[in-house]
C-alpha cells in the first residue's frame, strides 16, 4: 500500500474552499437579483459595473480552486482504489479505471459511483473478516447522496452555463441568476458530502494499513497526516 492520507488531506481542503466561494456566490447572486428588479439609474449603472467586476473575480478563483481540487481528489481516488487492489483481488475494474472513468462520455455517469461504492463494501467487508471493531458510521450511506447531488449539480450547471451565454435582456438575465443560485444551493451539500465521504474511506484506510497477514492492530485514530508522507 501506498501512502494516501495527504492526497486526501488537499482534496478535503480544496472542497472546503469551494464550499467556502459557494457561500459568496450565494449571496453575489442575491445582491444581483436585487440589482436586476431595481429601476436602473445613474447608481444603478455604477452598482452593474461593480457587480460584473465581483461575479467575474469570484468565477476566475472558482475555477481556478474546481480544477485544483478535482486533481486532488482523483489522485487520492485513484491511490484509494490501487491500494484496496493490494488487499482485495479481485475487483470489478482496473486502478486506471478511478482516475480514467471521469473523463469518459456516459462511463462518467455511472462508473465512478459504482468504484466509490466498490471502494468502501470492500473495504468494509475485509476489514470485518480481520477487525471486528469497525464502527456502523462507516459503511457506503453517504456514497448514493454523494452521486446524487453530483449528477443533478452537473445538470444544473450546464443548464446555467448555456442560459448565461444566451442571456441578453433583464427577464433572461434573471432566470440565469435564479437558476446560479439554485445550482449553488446543491453545490453546497454537494461539497460537503464530497469531504465526508473522503473523511470516512481515509480513515477506513488506514485500518487497511493496520491489518498484515489477515491480523490487525488496534484501530487507530481519526484522519491526521503525517509530514513525511507521500503527495
Amino acid at each position: 500500500m501506498k501512502p494516501n492520507f495527504l492526497r486526501a488531506k488537499y482534496a478535503i481542503v480544496f472542497i472546503a474552499l469551494i464550499f467556502i466561494l459557494d457561500l459568496f456566490s450565494l449571496l453575489f447572486d442575491y445582491l444581483e437579483y436585487l440589482l436586476l428588479t431595481s429601476d436602473f439609474g445613474i447608481n444603478t449603472i455604477e452598482e452593474a459595473e461593480n457587480n460584473d467586476l465581483r461575479q467575474a473575480v469570484l468565477g476566475i478563483l472558482y475555477i481556478i480552486i474546481y480544477l485544483t481540487s478535482a486533481v486532488f481528489f482523483i489522485r487520492w481516488f485513484r491511490r484509494a482504489y490501487y491500494n484496496l487492489h493490494t488487499k482485495v483481488e479481485p475487483l470489478n475494474h482496473s486502478e486506471g479505471w478511478a482516475a480514467g472513468s471521469w473523463f469518459i462520455p456516459f462511463v462518467n455517469l455511472y462508473r465512478p459511483y459504482q468504484i466509490m461504492k466498490e471502494l468502501y463494501v470492500e473495504t468494509v467487508d475485509f476489514i470485518e473478516e480481520n477487525n471486528k471493531e469497525i464502527e456502523s458510521k462507516y459503511y457506503s450511506f453517504f456514497v448514493g447522496t454523494w452521486w446524487t447531488l453530483w449528477i443533478v449539480s452537473n445538470i444544473l450547471g450546464r443548464i446555467y452555463f448555456r442560459k448565461t451565454i444566451e442571456a441578453e435582456s433583464i427577464p433572461e438575465l434573471l432566470e440565469s441568476n435564479k437558476l446560479s443560485m439554485i445550482s449553488t444551493m446543491i453545490s453546497i451539500p454537494l461539497a460537503l458530502v464530497t469531504i465526508k465521504v473522503i473523511y470516512d474511506y481515509s480513515n477506513l484506510e488506514k485500518i487497511l494499513f493496520s491489518i498484515k497477514d489477515g491480523n490487525s492492530e488496534k484501530v487507530i485514530e481519526p484522519l491526521t497526516i503525517q509530514k513525511n508522507n507521500e503527495i
